[in-house]
């Protein structure tokens, strides 16, 4: 499928599915962002529906997003979340998966690691170095960072007086 053509399916997606509770008028299932310049399609989900429609992306014929091939974790100011970036090898098409929590204190996602086994890592990387918590992870510590290490240095509001330099 094209972008376009993708787009175009997934909003034929409704609270027919059966991971698809009530969802308000306000939330789209999908938010397809035009502001993003990619050739891939692009899309928001929310958080309260996102590990179904994840799991539906992977099982569901027509997308068949067989490989997560990239996790980023992103720091907006105000929010925090994670961009998937998902490929079906059967069908050759692309997803960018975009989720977010507004909650900076106690972040949490819930893990994709049972449906795409390359998570696992990148997980564990994102949760090293921006704090969010991957619920349901098999084994959730730090990567790169000592256990003791205080604080996520890669979210904007980390501060270290003795390893960043400020002019």
């Amino acid at each position: 499928m094209t972008a376009e053509e993708l787009k175009n399916y997934l909003q034929t997606w409704d609270d027919s599915l059966e991971f698809i509770e009530e969802i308000p008028e306000d939330v789209a299932l999908f938010a397809a962002l035009e502001d993003v310049p990619s050739e891939w399609l692009n899309v928001e989900v929310p958080l309260s529906h996102f590990k179904g429609i994840m799991r539906h992306l992977k099982a569901d014929e027509k997308t068949s997003f067989d490989y997560l091939f990239n996790m980023t974790g992103m720091d907006w100011g105000q929010e925090l979340g994670v961009i998937y970036h998902l490929e079906s090898t059967r069908h050759g098409h692309i997803l960018v998966v975009r989720v977010r929590t507004a909650d900076r204190e106690n972040p949490e996602i819930p893990t994709v690691e049972d449906i795409w086994k390359t998570a696992h890592l990148h997980e564990r990387e994102i949760f090293d170095l921006l704090g969010i918590r991957f619920t349901g992870h098999s084994n959730l510590k730090r990567i790169f960072l000592t256990p003791d290490f205080q604080g996520h240095p890669l979210r904007k509001d980390y501060e270290d007086d003795y390893m960043i330099l400020r002019k």
